[in-house]
Order: C-alpha cells, then structure tokens, then sequence
C-alpha cells in the first residue's frame, strides 16, 4: 500500500506580495498585508465557512508554488544565521522542503459571499500572490500557544525607521492606492527585506519591492531606510 497521498488546492491567495523579495520572513509581522483566499470550486459553498467568524486567527497549509522545480535540498542557509551558515532544513522554515508545504498563522478578518461562493480574507500574511491553499484550520490559543524554546531566532527581528521622501509622499497624496498602503510599505521596509549578508555593510543599492500595483524604490541610509519614491506598473 502506497502511504502517497494527493492534495488539491481548495483555494488560491491574492496578496500585495508580487514577488518572493520583500516578503515578511514570518507571519503576523505585516499586519497591514491583507489577502483573500479565493475558494476553488467543490470548496466555496458557504457552509465550508460557516462559524468560521468565531475565530480571531487562521492556520493555512500552503504550498511554495514557485519553488517547485527548484527542489529540495538536506542543508539551507537561514537569514537569521547571517544567510552563510547551513543548518539542517527540518530545523528551519526554509522554503526548499522536501513536500513543498508550509504553515502560516493569519488574523481572520471575514467573509466574503458573492454569486453564493464563499471567499476569506485575512491579514498579517507572509505569501506570495497566487499561492495554493490547501487547508485551513481554526487557531486554538490554549493548545497552539506554548512557551517554547526557539533555537537561533528567539526574538523579532529588530526594525529600522522608514521616512517617506517627498517624491514618494507626493505620489501618494496623488495616486489612488489600497487602503493602508503606506502602513504596509512601513511595515515591510522595516524589517529590511534585503539578504542578510548585507546587513551591518555601507549599501548604497537603491531597492525596489513589488507591492500590489506599484514598485517602491527605497535605500538604506544609515540607520534609516529611506522610500525614494514610488511608481506604478
């Protein structure tokens, strides 16, 4: 007997995040990144979510769509380890996994029924536009919440400053853009999305993230991290 098992999508995510760069490294870090699970057909009817408003918080199982034809491998370089160390895969959060899957705990913000076909959207999200979802499960405080030792990231990651240029702030008094866009390009600017063996080095490279519709240009300066300016696409 073969222990195989299939899996199918039973929802695909819209999210700000384009592209894997500028991507929170965990969920929850974002709270202003804000998606919908799309539910596929056979999964949307809306008593798949009935009740689901009684939760504050999600657990999706997902999968890393654009890594599948790049494979797994046994030993990964972590950020938090300064992006040279290798450590074993199964001790991290790696995307490269031998199954491709991930886990992801997100703020529950409703339901959304249009043509009787049920959507969900959330927020604080770590993943990328167009990501399968495969399960979601209700987020339950008094057994998934545990004091629990956390190997070489014990703490949030310590956050930059963000100043808006005013070629950037003029773009965005004079553009319409999502609401809450400037708090998410805060939020994930601060965590400096750039590779880890970047950090604590004079970087002069100006940056570009692809949130939504736009592209925001940004640098590090000093101990600040500038947004030089925004455009669309």
């Amino acid at each position: 007997m073969s222990n195989n098992l299939e899996i199918t999508p039973i929802g695909i995510l819209t999210s700000p995040f384009k592209q894997k760069f500028s991507i929170p490294r965990q969920s929850r870090l974002a709270p202003a990144a804000k998606g919908i699970i799309v539910l596929q057909p056979n999964f949307d009817s809306p008593g798949m979510v009935r009740d689901l408003e009684t939760f504050s918080h999600l657990w999706l199982v997902f999968g890393f769509h654009e890594n599948n034809q790049q494979g797994w491998q046994p030993l990964v370089r972590p950020p938090r380890l300064g992006g040279n160390k290798k450590t074993g895969v199964l001790a991290t959060r790696s995307s490269f996994r031998p199954n491709g899957l991930g886990m992801s705990a997100v703020k529950f913000e409703r339901v959304i029924i249009e043509n009787n076909r049920a959507s969900i959207e959330v927020s604080g999200i770590d993943l990328l536009h167009g990501t399968p979802i495969y399960d979601i499960k209700p987020y339950i405080a008094y057994s998934d919440v545990i004091d629990a030792q956390c190997g070489f990231a014990p703490q949030a990651p310590i956050l930059y400053d963000v100043e808006f240029s005013e070629a950037a702030d003029t773009f965005l008094n004079t553009h319409q853009t999502p609401d809450g866009f400037s708090n998410l390009i805060n939020q994930i600017l601060a965590q400096d999305p750039r590779p880890a063996y970047k950090k604590n080095k004079v970087d002069e490279k100006i940056y570009s993230v692809h949130l939504y519709d736009f592209d925001v240009h940004w640098q590090v300066v000093g101990d600040v991290i500038v947004v030089t300016n925004i455009c669309s696409i």
